[in-house]
C-alpha cells in the first residue's frame, strides 16, 4: 500500500502526493521504527564520504527526513547544514533534534527556494531510490551548488541501473567532473535479516564545474 509507513511502502511511490502522505504517517516513528530497527547505515556513510572528500560548507541535505544524516555531519558543519525534503513532518521532526541551519519544504524535481551557487556542497542519503528520485533531480543540485563544490549521494543500486543513471551523468558533460561510485551495504547486520537486508547502494559523487 501506498499509504504503509514501511520500506515496501516507501518503495511503491508513485506521486508526490503518495509520498507526503506516507511520511506524514511515519514521521514520529521513522527513527525508532525504521532507521534503528533496520540498522539503517546510509546516512552516516554518506555523511562521513562526503567529509573524507573534502566536502565543505554551506551544505544542502537533500531528501533529508529526520536529519539523520546531519548527525553525522555534525559537529564537523555545525551551523552550516541546511534542510530541504518534501514531507513538512520529516522535517518537524529534525528541526526539533537542533541540527540545521534552515529547513525547507520542496521537491528536487521543481525549483528550490535557494538561488544558483548558493552551497559549497550537497548531500543525499535515501532520496535517489525507488519510488522517489530519478537522475533528473541532479540538476537541481548541480543548479544550486557552486562550481568547485562536490555533490555525494546514495543512489539505490537496483535503481541507479534501472533509472539509467550512468547516461544520464555522461549526457551531463562539462556540466560536472571527477564522477566515482562506490559500492555499499544499505543495512548493518543488526537489522536481522529480511527482504531487503542485501540491498546496495552506490555512493555517487561528483564536482559542479
Amino acid at each position: 500500500m501506498q499509504d504503509d509507513p514501511s520500506l515496501d511502502g516507501a518503495y511503491a511511490l508513485e506521486t508526490p502526493d503518495d509520498n507526503k502522505r506516507l511520511y506524514a504517517a511515519w514521521a514520529k516513528t521513522y527513527d525508532a521504527d525504521f532507521a534503528r530497527n533496520m540498522d539503517y547505515r546510509l546516512p552516516a556513510l554518506v555523511a562521513e564520504a562526503y567529509l573524507a572528500a573534502g566536502g565543505g560548507a554551506p551544505v544542502l541535505d537533500v531528501g533529508a527526513g529526520t536529519g539523520l544524516l546531519a548527525e553525522t555531519l555534525l559537529p564537523d558543519l555545525q551551523g552550516d547544514v541546511d534542510a530541504m525534503d518534501l514531507s513538512q513532518e520529516m522535517l518537524d521532526v529534525a528541526q526539533a533534534k537542533g541540527l540545521y541551519r534552515r529547513c525547507f519544504a520542496g521537491d528536487i524535481l521543481q525549483r528550490l527556494d535557494c538561488a544558483d551557487d548558493t552551497y559549497a556542497g550537497a548531500v543525499s542519503s535515501g532520496t535517489f531510490t525507488h519510488g522517489h528520485v530519478g537522475p533528473e533531480g541532479l540538476d537541481e543540485l548541480i543548479r544550486v551548488v557552486r562550481p568547485g563544490g562536490l555533490v555525494l549521494l546514495s543512489v539505490n543500486a537496483e535503481h541507479f541501473a534501472a533509472k539509467g543513471f550512468d547516461a544520464y551523468l555522461s549526457g551531463l558533460g562539462a556540466a560536472i567532473r571527477d564522477v566515482t561510485t562506490a559500492e555499499v551495504r544499505i543495512y548493518g547486520k543488526g537489522g536481522g535479516g529480511g527482504t531487503h537486508m542485501n540491498d546496495t547502494a552506490l555512493l555517487l559523487s561528483f564536482q559542479v564545474a
